[in-house]
């Protein structure tokens, strides 16, 4: 087997593999970037050599970017580490509400892998109604801000604390959060990273990874995929042949990979999406907040598990912050709530990734707008927020345009089970090439206000279970 990528789906997957498969399996990994030590990016507070605009090139929105991480570890180098499931309807938003498309399996289906993943990022949170679960969670919840206990008790079962991979208490390998709010690089390694979390995987004497090593094509032949070509940081370029070929690099690359190899599955690179982020600050009158003890306290379900709405607009995940700008008064410092509203958005065709050509071989994403249905959302905002904080004390709320990025990039090789409306089987099986395998974000077909990460990594482990080996 050869693996494309070191991120949350490749290191999952492996995980997995290396449980099942028999003892004589040689895996190789390629990862395009270099290891850097939490150590090293602390010191450089931060990792100041990345900027993924040198990656690729963007058309349409002249206000949308995207925001990923290269290395090993992948995104998990710089996630925030919030991680709430989906709920069961986002599975079935076509047949429930008319709209987008149906998940080639559903909630319960991938429930058991969702508690897996949790297990291995070592969770904190609690129960809650809307994402019905078979264990519980491995940390407890953190604690919440004086705004969370008022809107919990508001609103009973549907304002909870936020499910995060930030740990709640020490654990063997990771420090409690320390609540400073940035996530981004965490100063106390309290987050879960592949590095910090997952790294022996790589260690096993089947697996021999290769950094700066940059997948760059699918070599086919006779109707399959049989090698990866591959060239390294000092421009020496090889192919390597395998069994069973991994493409799991992001949203962005896997489509761009596949349609340079000459994929030509309809829906290659089409329905480039993500979620939609605005950020309001709510002025409170005597309410203090900022005492809760990580930098993303509470999540609401009030506008995203409600089936009259979702049948006209998009589905939204209220979030409350812990971080944040004060206020400016005396006295009054911490008397604001941050909060962010996170909008479904339904994934368009028009919305695209166009693979490089010529000598710049940057893959170009091209965003031309959100959706009409993410629209209607967006405009009942301030009426929205209204209902939902009525029992806060709010003298203002000053609202932030929508965020350039949500740091999710999804779609672009669609899972499902007819070739000719998706890219791979509900396993990540390329429909015409069985012999490949593509995994995370950029398999899935719609876009719930739920983080992708923890449901990427879910999936990672299930497609992985379910390989058969003769």
């Amino acid at each position: 087997m050869v693996i494309a990528g070191t991120g949350f789906a490749a290191t999952f997957f492996l995980f997995r593999i290396l449980q099942n498969a028999p003892a004589n399996m040689r895996i190789v990994v390629l990862e395009r970037g270099r290891l850097i030590e939490h150590s090293s990016r602390l010191a450089r507070r931060g990792d100041k050599e990345f900027d993924p605009e040198q990656y690729f090139k963007r058309t349409g929105d002249p206000d949308k970017s995207w925001a990923f991480s290269l290395g090993f570890g992948g995104s998990s180098n710089c996630w925030w580490g919030t991680t709430p499931r989906m709920i069961p309807s986002d599975f079935e938003l076509k047949t429930r509400y008319g709209h987008g498309a149906d998940w080639p399996f559903s909630y319960d289906d991938l429930e058991p892998f969702y508690c897996e993943a949790e297990d291995l990022m070592q969770i904190s949170g609690s129960a809650y109604p809307q994402a019905p679960r078979s264990r519980p969670y491995p940390l407890p919840p953190h604690g919440p801000t004086g705004a969370d206990v008022i809107l919990a008790k508001a609103w009973p079962g549907q304002h909870v604390p936020m499910p995060t991979a930030r740990a709640s208490r020490p654990t063997s390998t990771r420090g409690q959060c320390c609540s400073n709010g940035v996530c981004t690089l965490c100063p106390v390694d309290a987050k879960f990273t592949i590095l910090n979390g997952m790294r022996d995987v790589y260690d096993d004497p089947r697996v021999s990874l290769f950094m700066e090593t940059e997948v760059r094509r699918v070599e086919t032949e006779g109707g399959r995929a049989h090698a990866f070509e591959w060239r390294t940081a000092d421009g020496k370029l090889g192919s390597i042949a395998a069994d069973h070929l991994v493409l799991a690099t992001n949203a962005m690359f896997n489509a761009d990979i596949l349609m340079r190899s000459g994929d030509a599955s309809p829906l290659t690179g089409k329905r480039l999406h993500e979620q939609v982020g605005i950020t309001a600050q709510l002025y409170l009158d005597g309410v203090d907040c900022f005492q809760g003890s990580t930098a993303v306290t509470g999540m609401g379900l009030m506008l995203w598990d409600n089936d009259e709405r979702r049948k006209d607009m998009a589905a939204v995940k209220f979030k409350t912050d812990n971080y944040g700008f004060m206020r400016p008064e005396p006295g009054r410092w911490r008397q604001v709530l941050p909060i962010r509203m996170v909008y479904e958005d339904l994934p368009q065709d028009r919305n695209r990734i166009i693979p490089a050509t010529g000598d710049d071989e940057r893959p170009t994403a091209e965003f031309v707008g959100r959706s009409a249905y993410t629209q209607r959302a967006i405009d009942r905002m301030a009426d929205d927020i209204a209902k939902i904080c009525a029992e806060l004390p709010i003298e203002d709320i000053i609202y932030d345009p929508p965020a350039p990025s949500e740091s999710h990039i999804q779609g672009t090789t669609v899972m499902g089970h007819d070739p000719a409306d998706s890219v791979t089987d509900q396993d990540g099986l390329h429909h015409r090439w069985r012999d490949l395998r593509v995994l995370g974000s950029s398999l899935f077909p719609t876009g719930s206000p739920a983080n992708p990460t923890l449901t990427l990594s879910a999936h990672a482990l299930r497609a992985a279970s379910r390989m058969e080996w003769t």
